[in-house]
């Protein structure tokens, strides 16, 4: 079993920018695959960005590229997301998953730990 806790979240203007953080517990962190999900009210869970074991791959949604990074710390068992040039179309709850199998930026069923989010609000 792993448990995720995400941090870094809160409000912020059109421009902005925020960085999220994943701690993960356990002792095999670095052989899991990390993504960032966010859903908005009323909207389906969308991923955001997806990271491998190393670090050295990175996926992205579209929406995303340019504006935001993964990245990861497997000594730190953290997993990041540096939001730049945040939009309010950003706003949403943000959420940080395990796949354990296969690394990229795969629909949510496919993950199979998740944290409990933390809430980024861009206003305009």
């Amino acid at each position: 079993q792993v448990q995720l806790v995400e941090s870094g979240g809160g409000s912020v203007q059109a421009g902005g920018s925020l960085r999220l953080s994943c701690a993960a517990s356990g002792d095999t962190f670095s052989s899991y695959c990390m993504g960032w999900f966010r859903q908005a009210p009323g909207k389906e869970r969308e991923g955001v960005a997806g990271i491998d074991r190393s670090g050295a791959g990175t996926y992205y949604a579209d929406s995303v590229k340019g504006r935001f990074t993964i990245s990861r710390d497997n000594a730190k068992n953290t997993v990041y997301l540096q939001m730049n040039s945040l939009k309010p179309d950003d706003t949403a709850m943000y959420y940080c998953a395990v796949d354990r199998i296969v690394c990229g930026l795969r629909f949510p069923s496919h993950y199979n730990y998740w944290g409990q989010g933390t809430q980024v609000t861009v206003s305009s």
